[in-house]
């Protein structure tokens, strides 16, 4: 398996395991069972049912163009569409659990999609999927062409890193700062301190977090104003995250 290193707005590296072949292969499987049973359908009720061939006996050749087009082009924007509407997933990805990300750190967007549905044409249409097989199983960060060329990558969510894995810590719009000294402290000291921290909460240490609380205030110079050594922690924690989002 591949791991990607994502760097976040705010500076931190999260890791991430890049999608195997199989699970994209996977994915592209069940996306491709979901078109045939929409054309299937299509084709049940209006040639079937409807028998549309009568109606459109008549027309013209661009007339009956229209109307296949109108038919069938929701399996040609299947993927732009649900990848763009649910933030990197079409059924098929959401099934096996894998997703498109940027490597950049930031959401995908619209533009990015849509370079990666320009090159399904190179991955998939040529050589049944043979150039974007070659493309993911040798590339270092398991890309296919259309990757490559938008700055993207397919991720595993079974193991991604949860957020409380990471310093970064969910604050509100409203959120007040206590103490402006932690800035002092590196992307390193947090992850040690939160990773510290919990691990003492779960054991239920109180002298790891007293030890943790004294470090820190002589590191930085802040003084704890709570009272309380587990909410001061909680605090700088939450601090950092809002300095370093507003620096």
């Amino acid at each position: 398996m591949s791991e990607l290193s994502i760097t976040t707005t705010q500076n931190v590296k999260i890791n991430f395991i890049a999608a195997t072949v199989g699970e994209r292969i996977s994915a592209y499987l069940i996306d491709s069972v979901i078109k045939i049973a929409y054309l299937l359908m299509v084709l049940w009720v209006f040639y079937g049912m409807l028998d549309m061939d009568r109606y459109m006996s008549g027309l013209d050749m661009w007339s009956k163009g229209a109307i296949f087009i109108i038919l069938f082009f929701p399996l040609l924007i299947y993927s732009i569409t649900l990848e763009s509407i649910f933030e990197g997933q079409s059924f098929g990805k959401k099934l096996v659990k894998i997703k498109v990300v940027k490597i950049d750190g930031y959401q995908a967007g619209f533009g990015d999609y849509l370079i990666r549905w320009f090159f399904r044409l190179i991955d998939f249409d040529l050589f049944n999927g043979l150039i974007a097989l070659i493309a993911v199983s040798s590339g270092k960060k398991s890309q296919r062409l259309g990757d490559m060329a938008a700055g993207t990558a397919v991720i595993t969510l079974k193991n991604k890193i949860n957020i409380s894995h990471t310093i970064l810590e969910e604050i509100g719009d409203a959120y007040v700062p206590t103490y402006p000294l932690v800035i002092k402290l590196s992307d390193n000291d947090m992850r040690i301190i939160k990773e510290t921290f919990q691990n003492a909460m779960m054991k239920n240490d109180h002298e790891i977090i007293y030890k943790l609380v004294a470090k820190i205030e002589s590191v930085t110079g802040i003084k704890n104003q709570s009272g309380n050594n587990e909410d001061f922690i909680r605090v700088i924690l939450k601090d950092y995250n809002f300095y370093t989002q507003h620096m």
